[in-house]
């Protein structure tokens, strides 16, 4: 195991090596849709490329998530497969959110420098599908007027 101190030389080290691997500004939190947002997440068991949705007002985080989940079929056909919807995702704080993901398990690590380029590969090729899918029905997604 590591120290706290130690992992987070070695969170700081992978993120570093992830930005000189794939040197791209991803869209992450740049959705222009207030509280929608792209993220990378990566564990000692586990990588996964999400898109959370998590708006305070319930009635509009219920329409991003219906926006897309009436895309999925797109979604699993063009872009991502292995994308799980989850209309009620329970985060560790207790909130709930929507959250669509994709995830990598089974021998790769944070810890693990030998797991690094899989791990960045996951991330590169997923994130970029998943933003392909967000900017070709952006426009659908972000107007809160066209219903589902």
């Amino acid at each position: 195991m590591f120290s706290k101190a130690e992992a987070q030389i070695i969170k700081k080290e992978f993120w570093t090596a992830f930005a000189e691997a794939y040197p791209r500004k991803w869209l992450l939190y740049d959705t222009k849709i207030k509280d929608v947002s792209f993220k990378f997440y990566v564990d000692n068991k586990k990588a996964q490329v999400m898109l959370d949705i998590e708006p305070k007002d319930e009635e509009k985080r219920k329409i991003y998530f219906e926006k897309i989940e009436s895309l999925k079929n797109i979604l699993h056909d063009e872009f991502l497969p292995d994308a799980v919807l989850e209309r009620n995702f329970h985060l560790e704080t207790g909130k709930i959110i929507s959250r669509v993901w994709v995830e990598k398990t089974g021998g790769i690590s944070l810890y693990n420098k030998a797991t690094w380029n899989e791990i960045f590969d996951f991330f590169n090729e997923n994130m970029d599908a998943f933003e392909r899918f967000f900017y070709e029905y952006e426009d659908y997604i972000k107007d809160l007027e066209v219903n589902t």
